[in-house]
């Protein structure tokens, strides 16, 4: 690999990251890639030698973000610095921000940055703009499986990229490609790397991550995993505790997967299932493959191999075609359903999309009403859903100090933020701790037990 003549020199690099927990993970990896350079991480655009906006593309107006974002950014090129932008909306517009943006140095899609290293020091030789937006999946997975450095007790995993599911209102199969699973063994590594540093909980990301199919380790008794079969895997790893994953698909959530959620304890009870819509005319014309009411018998048969659980999901009110009755269908189905959270948008129409040329566009207005009325049902639910927390033992892993001194803030099994009063040395431990009361977005706790 080619890196620039000046690597040993110390310098900075400061990255803004717009969306998803993916997005999220791809920054973090980012940052290490360069550390080998002589980049450190600061939190200062205005002392980073280089600045890189990882965006996301999902939101209406993201690209118009990312260009105001780069108005602000002059004093970096006046002094030297280099500016990057990476990510969907670099997957989906990168000529026209090469176009639109001359002070940007590279631009690079979300299955590109692992030759980060590469294009600074193409950048540096050409004096140009470097442009990588090829979709290689299988060979960022190979380039990113060793070197990590673990940033507190819990961290996300890549196993998935892509989609194959082509919801008509998503851009995500334009920008992040087809679906794509990361190799058993190399998912493996990476989490053992983890646990010898002190991560106690992994999240396990993918677009689709209940999608992910994988060779059977070593003296398996089966030739494939799925997802249930990675989750019971990777519990045996010493020092993991504590295993979540995100974002399914309800094509995806197979038989395995919910008998996981029965028999494996390190397996958290916290689903993420998005449904995106109540009415079944609504689902079609999204392309969700599922129905209201196969949507609702799936969260029962998961509810009934664990009770506890917490379901999430998402929600896009105003899609084309939408009526008052349409609406009336999610509200009900929101109703049978209880979730403990779930995210809530108005549709955005994305270029590029077939939902973004569908006749029957709803008003605005119509659609800021109706996100409001399902926003306050989903708020109740989930205020009623903390509630029934207050006075139960919970266990919670402590991550951070918390707003005031001598307390500390982790998470619930259902994610739930959780404040409670304990010493520094129960950062990185699951202590037991009683639920006292809950605030909007948050519970409150007192321990049972420190260990020393």
């Amino acid at each position: 690999m080619t890196t620039p003549p000046d690597q040993s020199a110390s310098k900075k690099v400061h990255v803004k990251t717009w969306g998803c927990q993916m997005n999220v993970y791809d920054s973090e990896r980012m940052t290490g890639l360069l550390r080998p350079l002589g980049y450190s991480p600061t939190a200062n655009p205005d002392e980073a030698d280089l600045v890189i906006l990882n965006t996301c593309h999902i939101r209406e107006k993201a690209a118009e973000k990312v260009y105001s974002e780069l108005g602000r950014l002059t004093e970096v090129k006046a002094r030297g610095g280099k500016i990057a932008v990476a990510g969907c909306v670099a997957q989906a517009e990168g000529k026209e921000i090469k176009a639109r943006a001359p002070q940007v140095d590279l631009v690079f899609g979300p299955q590109s940055y692992h030759h980060l290293p590469e294009l600074i020091a193409k950048s540096a030789r050409e004096a140009g703009l470097a442009l990588e937006t090829d979709f290689a999946a299988v060979e960022k997975f190979d380039a990113l499986a060793e070197g990590r450095q673990a940033d507190g007790y819990a961290a996300f995993v890549t196993i998935q990229e892509g989609c194959d599911k082509f919801c008509t209102f998503c851009v995500v199969p334009y920008t992040r490609g087809a679906e794509v699973s990361r190799g058993t063994d190399a998912i493996a590594a990476e989490v053992r790397d983890l646990a010898a540093q002190g991560v106690v909980e992994i999240t396990l990301l993918g677009q689709n991550v209940n999608a992910w199919r994988g060779a059977a380790p070593a003296g398996a008794t089966q030739d494939s995993l799925g997802l249930g079969g990675l989750c019971r895997h990777l519990a045996q790893i010493d020092g993991i505790e504590r295993i979540r994953f995100t974002t399914s698909h309800p094509a995806d959530m197979d038989d395995e997967l919910i008998a996981a959620f029965a028999d494996e304890p390190k397996l958290m009870p916290y689903l993420h299932l998005p449904v995106q819509s109540g009415a079944d005319r609504i689902l079609k014309a999204m392309n969700r493959r599922h129905t209201a009411d196969t949507y609702i018998r799936m969260i029962e048969r998961i509810r009934q191999a664990r009770p506890d659980i917490a379901i999430s999901g998402d929600m896009i009110v105003g899609f084309p075609g939408e009526d008052e009755g349409a609406f009336e269908e999610t509200l009900a189905l929101v109703e049978a359903v209880e979730y403990a959270s779930c995210f809530s948008f108005k549709y955005s129409r994305r270029p590029g999309t077939p939902g973004a040329t569908l006749p029957k566009q709803v008003a605005e207005d119509i659609k800021a009403e109706r996100l409001q009325r399902l926003q306050a049902l989903l708020e109740r639910q989930k205020q009623h859903f903390n509630a029934q927390q207050v006075g139960k033992i919970l266990p919670v892993l402590f991550e951070k100090p918390g707003r005031e001194a001598g307390q500390l803030v982790g998470r619930s099994p259902y994610l739930q933020a959780v404040f409670a009063p304990l010493p520094d040395h129960a950062l990185g431990q699951i202590v037991p701790v009683r639920i006292l009361s809950t605030r909007p977005n948050s519970l409150e706790a007192a321990a049972l037990d420190v260990a020393a």
